[in-house]
């Protein structure tokens, strides 16, 4: 079953955790489909198998079913720690949404779901995992811990982010970011979601974030960033041509245009944007992952599961 569809049946719940634990399970029952065939029934308890390393715990039956080879984990050896950053400025509280809308089709909510799931994957595999929320202001830091206390206590840190009301804040991504690092002494994954609206960072290039982005990965950490938009809109300029009144929810500086005559230089300019982040991530080591909001955790879930392979 699609995760779309597993949402669809449980949106109205509105529970962060059992949204979260069903978004999981939906994707390791359908991971026979997917590149981690006969990884989901073990799912906790095996690896993949790296070439060099000792054949001693190579699970032989899983091969037998899976045709690929995976080592049987203990729980003595030494799991992951994974810390969790969140842009929680004025402009991830886009898009305003309707009554009946989900939560999730806002940049605030994705990011929030999104790190309910990763938290419940790493609870799933006895990973330990840190939390820290930004905008203006450093608004909440928890270093990486795997007790079901620590992961009981994020949660609901996640979910006062929902129901709290949107109020002016502008970003500062790059000051909390430095921040963030410096609290960071064991190694660890590092996820960050954020729309990336920073004053001063364009197209044309400040590289003051691609420098706290670098500090993030000192002590060998592993970065991945979760570039969250609204396709819609924020990407393909979706609009009519009726005259619309445009605002900055972190300036509140108004323009009022029509669409239409911007669209065409509006995209330019931020498939230049895309383009220098990826590049630049990628120069700098860093995992780039553009995500649009609604149900697409799937990605979230692949590129986690990609990137902690890697992470020896």
């Amino acid at each position: 079953m699609k995760i779309e569809s597993q949402i669809e049946k449980i949106s109205s719940f509105q529970h962060l955790e059992l949204l979260a634990g069903q978004i999981v399970e939906g994707f390791i029952s359908g991971m026979h489909k997917s590149p981690f065939h006969g990884f989901s029934a073990e799912f906790a308890e095996h690896k993949v198998y790296n070439s060099g390393e000792s054949t001693k715990h190579i699970d032989w039956k899983l091969f037998a079913k899976t045709d690929r080879l995976y080592t049987k984990r203990y729980e003595e050896e030494t799991n992951l720690r994974c810390h969790l950053i969140i842009d929680n400025s004025s402009s991830m509280h886009y898009p305003k949404l309707k009554e009946a809308q989900p939560f999730y089709e806002s940049k605030i909510g994705f990011s929030i779901l999104a790190s309910a799931v990763l938290m419940h994957l790493l609870k799933k595999q006895r990973d330990a995992v840190g939390l820290s929320v930004y905008s203006d202001t450093y608004e909440y830091y928890a270093p990486e811990k795997g007790s079901d206390r620590h992961h009981r206590m994020l949660i609901n840190q996640l979910e006062a982010l929902l129901d709290n009301k949107t109020v002016t804040k502008n970003t500062d991504t790059i000051t909390f970011l430095h921040q963030i690092a410096e609290k960071m002494h064991r190694r660890s994954m590092v996820v960050l979601f954020t729309d990336m609206f920073q004053s001063g960072i364009n197209a044309s290039g400040d590289d003051a974030l691609f420098n706290a982005l670098q500090h993030l990965k000192h002590n060998k950490h592993k970065v991945v960033l979760f570039h969250v938009i609204d396709d819609k809109t924020e990407l393909n300029f979706d609009f009519d041509n009726a005259p619309r009144k445009f605002i900055d929810l972190e300036s509140g500086e108004e323009v009022n245009i029509f669409a239409d005559n911007v669209k065409q230089e509006y995209e330019k300019q931020v498939a230049a944007y895309f383009k220098k982040l990826a590049l630049t991530c990628a120069q700098n080591k860093i995992k780039y992952v553009p995500v649009s909001v609604g149900a697409n955790f799937e990605k979230v879930i692949t590129t986690y599961l990609v990137e902690k392979q890697t992470f020896g």
